[in-house]
């Protein structure tokens, strides 16, 4: 028979999640544990402390007299499961935090009520970064927004309908070749973890497919897109990047596979703009815009060296040639002055689009 304790790996899990993690990952985790959670609350007869518990958690109110009687038990014995779930949570705040089963007095019920639950405006804000990222299917996205609603105080649920129902009302999704981006995500973190060698097959831009056997690396998120960054089999040089919802199979080989040199994943977000590969380098550029904070923002690695009336002198650590669009999408208010070489590119490019129009 369970017991409360039982609970404690799922609930930890929902903790977790809901403090330190996107929403991404809030379906993945969903799709892992729902079937194996919801076979023990089903079992009714073994699991019914368990079962009030999930039911608590999901945000039902429980009455002890409904309780009673669709059990088919005392009003006392249901009274003895909720003093249990009310002891269980006392003596494990290290894992629930301030969570307590409630009474009210004016609905005669119990609820459960913990301070990491998602509130109203905490659900508006991620509703819109996934609606504004676009990078979901709209049936994805439904799918993960619904499951995230469940994870929301009752009473609130009733007034984000409208709200919700505005967001996805226009929301306009990106081409996707896979039948779903959140499962490759699932798929490649965990070859990314257990460094498993893998082949993809994989739309490029002019629409030929391919096939490419690769030593995944890392997955990363630009402008509506999700990424894997990975290396051929045989060449570490230089990391290629492949949108995930361009890929449409994976492959797990056998093989595991050990990367030569060091990778910084963290270091690589800070200095790639628009997920184009090319080389690392130190440039210097001046920007005479209304809002340097916006480039500051735009590029992490980027610092102010220098400055004379709105004019500053910025240093920045890049990598890939992403930071050519961005730097000329500034128009006038840039100029590139190191290296020379990335100077004789924005000239290059100026010179082109210069081309364009006389």
């Amino acid at each position: 028979m369970f017991s409360l304790n039982s609970i404690f790996t799922w609930y930890n899990f929902f903790r977790i999640f809901l403090l330190g993690h996107g929403a991404v990952l809030v379906e993945l985790y969903n799709r892992s544990c729902n079937k194996e959670v919801g076979q023990m609350v089903n079992n009714q007869k073994k699991n019914r402390v368990l079962d009030i518990f999930y039911r608590a958690f999901k945000g039902e109110e429980l009455s002890v007299s409904n309780l009673a009687s669709e059990y088919e038990v005392s009003t006392k014995s249901i009274t003895r499961d909720i003093n249990e779930i009310k002891n269980f949570l006392a003596d494990n705040r290290d894992v629930v935090g301030n969570s307590e089963l409630l009474y009210s007095y004016q609905s005669k019920t119990y609820s459960l009520k913990f301070d990491h639950f998602l509130v109203s405006k905490e659900l508006v804000a991620i509703v819109k970064i996934l609606v504004g990222c676009r990078a979901l299917s709209k049936e994805e996205l439904l799918e993960l927004i619904a499951k995230l609603k469940n994870l929301t105080d009752l009473q609130d649920r009733k007034l984000l309908e409208q709200v919700i129902r505005n967001e996805m009302y226009h929301y306009h999704e990106v081409h996707h070749d896979c039948k779903s981006v959140i499962d490759n995500l699932w798929q490649l973190s965990r070859v990314i973890d257990q460094k498993i060698l893998i082949t993809i097959t994989y739309y490029k831009q002019d629409r030929s497919e391919v096939e490419r056997k690769l030593k995944p690396l890392a997955l990363l998120f630009s402008e509506n897109y999700f990424y894997l960054l990975a290396y051929e089999e045989e060449k570490e040089e230089i990391a290629k990047y492949f949108r995930v919802d361009r890929i449409t199979r994976v492959v797990e080989h056998r093989k595991h596979f050990v990367i030569e040199k060091h990778f910084d994943e963290g270091e690589l977000k800070q200095e790639i703009q628009y997920m184009y590969p090319g080389v690392y380098r130190k440039i210097k550029f001046e920007f005479t815009g209304p809002s340097i904070q916006a480039v500051l923002d735009r590029i992490p690695t980027a610092k102010i060296i220098e400055k004379e009336g709105n004019k500053y002198l910025v240093e920045a650590r890049v990598y890939g040639r992403g930071i050519n669009m961005f730097l000329l999408s500034q128009g006038k208010w840039v100029k590139v002055l190191e290296p020379v070489d990335f100077v004789q590119e924005m000239k290059e490019e100026v010179k082109e689009l210069y081309d364009l129009y006389y």
